[in-house]
């Protein structure tokens, strides 16, 4: 008999089993499902891993009316299609289950790790409790401490907080999603709706940001500024008023002052202060400053972020704690990164210092510290190791000293108005030179003056401005703001917004509200307030809490949310025609909106828009048969933009693919302007392969000729046995053609 431990993952199994053998451990493989078999001080233990959930949750009965309530755990594999891969994992941890004496859950520890570990021990594993392992990191050394000190049994706080919250999710998503599908198919038509217990509330925060925005008049203001030179310095003051909302006024002073050549230092005001380092990172502020620092958003820094802390590269990134414990080792971390060169310097200067203490924040996680560096240096493609720089120097700058900065303020005085000239400055680097280039502080210096100094006039200038709307979220903004007001977990927010860019609710860097996004969050509002009300999503985002303080039961929650999803869906049968055509009149909209690229170039008359065929997207006229105008598109997520090229007229979208800069471009393959910047003799070529006059044959295959072909981005040349050979030749402006197999 051998002890079976359950990891979440494939890459856990096998770092779990490498740190706690004696030896080597065995590798063996069912239907290409690995697990490990292993010796620890002579104790027989088999390692094997889930691949994240391999339970979900399923209605009893296939036509149940709603409200939906009876529901039970299934292997996710008979839930979608999409997971069906689960079930050959499911199938080794039974098999490998009817033979162990005993069983640890090493699963992520925290509320979805506890579920995950939780299902498997009772429905796969057949049993009631299990031992469980307790780690940060998938480090050896505390691999072998959390196995060592394993619990006795499972979180059961953290396991029944992570069901209830499963079950209230799944009463809310199907419930409510099909209430409001149902709602449109009164209509005679179909459209798939979804809104949860998060999501609503967090579409109507940025619908109502929306609404602020289309709503904001601007109102004229002034100010004046005076440009001159002292002490063979250059300075920039604004008037101490600042805005004038008075033309009048503002304009009394401009003539007074605007032909005057001289001016002087009135006072000099320095003061100092010193900058602290800052907090180490939970996931939101990681996020957050990955956003801000590296343009990478915060769906994909959780991403990377879990790939780096199965890796072993830092500690689990899934928390709220801003807190770094003397327990992590800082000494033997700061020793690790030292052996690299890109961290040697300020590693090797954080030795040297007597006491090491980290700023720590005020946030707190029972499960885990804050995010940090273990030490081992990983060897990753860019995208990883920017993420992995910018948590090890976050971790580097939270031992440092406190920056000191310096402010200077200046009064010149022009004919008795005064104006204010401000610069700062950092005197003492502290913690920046740790941080390095993700301080990003704006250093603006001053010439040195004093009382009296004569200041030379070159320009005093009056702006017309006018105050301008509220900024709009982005995905960075939005997770803070969701994290303010308690809605959601550190874990679920980034896909919460995702979701809503999926379901077209939202669009845009700066985070818009589409038409059905504003006319679905109204629909709600209107109909089913509930829906919509931050209040009751965080109550029960609280009742979470007390379940894993054991607080509260899960039995209490789940009743009472029961009674709320009920009187949803009787407010929603009240108004389901109405429900169904306002929704359905927004999502029309919506779709004419992103759809729509512009007039037609051809007929004059007709409208382009963005279609879907058999192979794919493609632009055609909306006058079809008539005109039959069509574009193609490539395989990219394409929206239009309203824009015209300059050159020939005709519209230009945007084509966006994953992990590249979005590229504006022209759908005119036979634009001008794509040709500009090739060799005369290379048009020449392409023109007389296209005619027939020329013919090449294809330098892969040797059996097919090279023809032109035109895209969206441009001409090119292809094999004409294509898709089986797949060569082609595309001009780079800059260095020639570039072959392509």
């Amino acid at each position: 008999m051998y002890e079976l431990i359950i990891t979440e993952k494939p890459n856990a199994a096998k770092k779990i089993a490498d740190a706690l053998a004696d030896g080597k451990p065995a590798k063996k493989n069912v239907n290409k499902v690995p697990y490990y078999e292993l010796k620890h001080n002579g104790k027989e233990i088999v390692v094997g891993c889930a691949v994240g959930h391999l339970y979900g949750l399923k209605q009893v009965e296939k036509k149940a009316k709603l409200p939906i309530f009876d529901i039970e755990w299934v292997p996710t594999s008979e839930i979608s299609k999409s997971s069906a891969f689960s079930k050959k994992y499911l199938a080794v941890l039974k098999k490998l289950a009817k033979d162990a004496g005993s069983f640890t859950v090493a699963t992520d520890y925290d509320v979805e790790g506890e579920v995950i570990g939780l299902n498997v021990v009772r429905f796969a594993c057949k049993k009631k409790d299990a031992k469980r392992m307790k780690f940060s990191t998938l480090t050896k050394d505390e691999l072998v401490e959390s196995y060592e000190h394993a619990s006795p049994s499972l979180d059961w706080g953290q396991a029944n907080a992570g069901e209830a919250r499963h079950i209230l999710d799944w009463y809310y998503g199907i419930n409510v999603s099909r209430a409001l599908t149902k709602a449109i198919s009164t209509t005679g038509r179909f459209k798939l709706m979804s809104t949860g217990r998060v999501q609503g509330p967090a579409l109507k925060l940025i619908v109502d940001k929306e609404k602020e925005i289309r709503a904001f008049k601007p109102e004229p203001y002034w100010m004046i500024s005076l440009n001159g030179r002292v002490n063979e310095g250059d300075i920039q003051a604004w008037h101490e008023k600042d805005k004038f909302f008075e033309k009048k006024e503002a304009e009394k002073i401009f003539e007074k002052i605007k032909n005057e050549k001289k001016a002087k230092v009135r006072e000099v005001e320095t003061k100092k202060f010193n900058q602290s380092p800052p907090n180490p990172f939970d996931l939101t502020s990681l996020q957050i400053e990955a956003y801000k620092c590296l343009k990478i958003s915060p769906k994909i820094t959780l991403e990377i972020a879990q790939d780096l802390y199965t890796g072993g590269y830092i500690s689990y990134p899934r928390t709220s704690s801003q807190q770094l414990p003397p327990s992590i080792g800082y000494e033997k971390i700061l020793k690790s990164l030292a052996k690299s060169a890109n961290y040697k310097a300020e590693a090797g200067f954080l030795l040297k210092k007597t006491n090491l203490a980290p700023n720590n924040g005020k946030k707190t996680d029972p499960a885990h510290p804050a995010i940090y560096p273990t030490g081992i240096i990983p060897k990753l493609e860019q995208e990883k190791m920017r993420l992995y720089d910018l948590i090890a120097r976050r971790f580097l700058a939270t031992f440092g000293e406190p920056a000191v900065r310096q402010t200077v303020q200046a009064k010149i005085e022009v004919k008795e108005e005064l104006f204010i000239a401000k610069g700062t400055t950092t005197v003492e680097p502290g913690w920046h030179k740790l941080y390095g280039k993700y301080v990003a502080l704006k250093e603006e210096e001053l010439p040195s003056m004093k009382n009296d100094d004569p200041v030379d006039v070159r320009k005093i200038e009056k702006h017309d401005k006018q105050t301008t709307p509220p900024n709009r979220y982005t995905e960075s903004s939005i997770i803070k703001e969701l994290e303010k007001r308690n809605l959601g977990t550190k874990a679920t927010r980034a896909q919460i917004i995702d979701t809503l860019f999926q379901r077209g609710y939202i669009d845009g860097k700066a985070i818009e509200a589409t038409e059905i996004g504003i006319r679905a969050s109204e629909t709600l509002t209107k109909h089913c307030p509930t829906l919509v009300d931050e209040q009751l999503t965080r109550h029960f985002e609280e009742d979470m809490d007390m379940i894993r303080e054991k607080k509260t039961t899960k039995e209490h929650v789940i009743d009472e949310a029961k009674k709320v999803v009920a009187d949803i869906v009787s407010e929603f049968k009240k108004d389901e025609k109405e429900i169904g055509k306002e929704l359905l009149e927004a999502h029309e909209e919506t779709v004419n909106v992103m759809t729509h690229v512009g007039k037609c170039p051809n007929c004059k008359e007709g409208q382009l828009s963005i279609r879907k065929g058999r192979f794919g997207s493609f632009i055609a006229c909306d006058k079809y048969p008539d005109c039959k105008t069509i574009f193609s598109l490539p395989s990219a997520l394409v929206k239009p933009t309203k824009n015209i090229c300059e050159r020939c007229g005709h519209p230009k979208v945007l084509i966006i693919k994953k992990r590249k800069r979005p590229q504006e471009v022209c759908i005119n393959p036979k634009c001008p302007l794509k040709m500009e910047g090739y060799p005369d003799e290379k048009i020449r070529e392409m023109e007389d392969i296209d005619s027939g006059k020329l013919e090449k044959s294809c330098p892969k295959c040797k059996e097919g000729k090279l023809v032109l072909r035109k895209s969206i981005y441009g001409s090119f040349l292809g094999c004409n046995r294509y898709p089986k050979c797949r060569y082609t030749e595309k001009f780079q402006k800059e260095e020639g053609f570039e072959n392509s197999e």
